[in-house]
């Protein structure tokens, strides 16, 4: 098995947003936000080789949208899915399976692409499997008022249209690739938990989109079911710190990756690192 880490670009969300509840003078010093109250935030990836499988986790938001949308979350720096992919020398053509940890627009949005008219969209990846579940396509393909802006048809029914869409049963994509649902953040959220090196790697999504969310009430306005957030994360966070999982963050500008430690009051961050260090 190879792991590469692929960078889909860099954007900005509001902060208030990204911490809920959390006071502002509890995250400023460790999350600084720019004079519109917006945050840094990456878009990163993970490209896993599996014998003959090159599965992506996740695929950014994509270009296809319109200067007004992209207008909003201040995309920024070099950083694009086809380069990064490129880097670690690989090609879009040969990915076979692509897993979408949920359908919200900055996740699934690069899966789809418009077509050499413009007249319509097609997958981005011709040759992939796309996952996801049934019971997560249903509430993404009848969203809900508070997700709606989120769940964007142009990201979402292409995949479908093409036969190219699968549904995940049960909680594995192959032997060393398994699945833990959450739905906290959104009805049935997938995260992969892949076994590397004799170590089991969390792709940790918007479970925990930054190693600054580890504490048990720090819980982003963007998900619809806090309380069952506050239910899932410690639970989660127990077993990783317990079975020394390394999490990757796939939101978070700095930290790629990190251990749990074991402190007197509960599980904290240890060592951040480099997936490539491991």
């Amino acid at each position: 098995m190879k792991l590469s880490v692929i960078h889909a670009g860099d954007f900005k969300l509001d902060g208030g947003a990204m911490f809920g509840v959390v006071p502002k003078s509890m995250w400023q010093p460790l999350y600084p936000a720019d004079e519109n109250n917006m945050i840094p935030m990456a878009m990163r990836c993970l490209l896993v080789e599996d014998g003959n499988r090159l599965i992506l986790i996740d695929a950014g938001m994509g270009t296809k949208q319109n200067e007004k949308f992209f207008g909003h979350y201040y995309l920024h720096g070099n950083h694009s899915l086809d380069a990064s992919l490129e880097a670690a020398g690989y090609h879009r053509d040969e990915i076979t399976d692509v897993l979408l940890t949920h359908l919200h627009f900055d996740h699934c949005g690069g899966a789809v692409e418009w077509n050499e008219a413009r007249s319509g969209y097609r997958p981005a990846f011709k040759n992939a499997r796309f996952w996801s579940n049934k019971e997560h396509w249903e509430w993404a393909v009848h969203p809900n008022g508070r997700e709606k802006a989120s769940f964007l048809k142009e990201n979402i029914l292409p995949l479908e249209e093409s036969g190219q869409l699968a549904f995940l049963e049960g909680d594995k994509l192959s032997d060393r690739f398994e699945i833990i649902r959450v739905s906290g953040h959104t009805e049935s959220m997938m995260l992969p938990l892949i076994h590397y090196k004799g170590r089991k790697i969390l792709y940790a999504a918007d479970l925990l989109p930054t190693p600054v969310h580890l504490p048990t009430a720090w819980v982003m306005a963007y998900d619809t079911r806090p309380l069952l957030t506050l239910e899932e994360k410690p639970r989660i966070i127990e077993q990783a710190t317990a079975e020394n999982w390394v999490l990757f963050f796939e939101h978070d500008t700095k930290t790629e990756c990190a251990n749990l430690i074991q402190t007197e009051k509960g599980p904290r961050i240890g060592e951040q690192f480099l997936l490539s260090e491991l």
